[in-house]
């Protein structure tokens, strides 16, 4: 992956199970559709009106095909209708990253073995 959709949300802190419903939905929609879903999360301490949405891609061409197929997908336009529908999205803001490829998915069992050697 070179690139990432970074999506903030502002959502309704009552209506947590439905952006949980709907990051969920999410999950399959978007490889199916080429994109990476590398997570959706929902707020934990502190601030309790934003989440977060990462979707990773190829390239900026892959991030147009995978948004010309979203467009036409029967599932994807009706996860979008559910979230019109319920209004648990205040607001949501979209940043394109530059994926660091040498920090990227790096797992936590490289710090867990060096513990067990200090």
């Amino acid at each position: 992956m070179t690139i990432c959709c970074f999506i903030r949300y502002e959502i309704e802190p009552s209506r947590r199970d439905a952006f949980r419903r709907y990051a969920t939905a999410w999950a399959s929609i978007i490889p199916r559709l080429g994109g990476h879903c590398v997570g959706y999360f929902l707020p934990h301490e502190g601030d309790n009106a934003q989440a977060w949405g990462l979707v990773a891609f190829d390239d900026l061409a892959a991030y147009e095909r995978y948004r010309a197929r979203l467009k036409r997908d029967p599932a994807a336009l009706e996860n979008l209708a559910f979230a019109a529908r319920e209004c648990f999205i205040r607001r949501e803001w979209r940043t394109f990253t530059e994926v660091v490829a040498e920090a990227f998915e790096r797992p936590a069992a490289a710090a867990a073995d060096a513990s067990r050697t200090a």
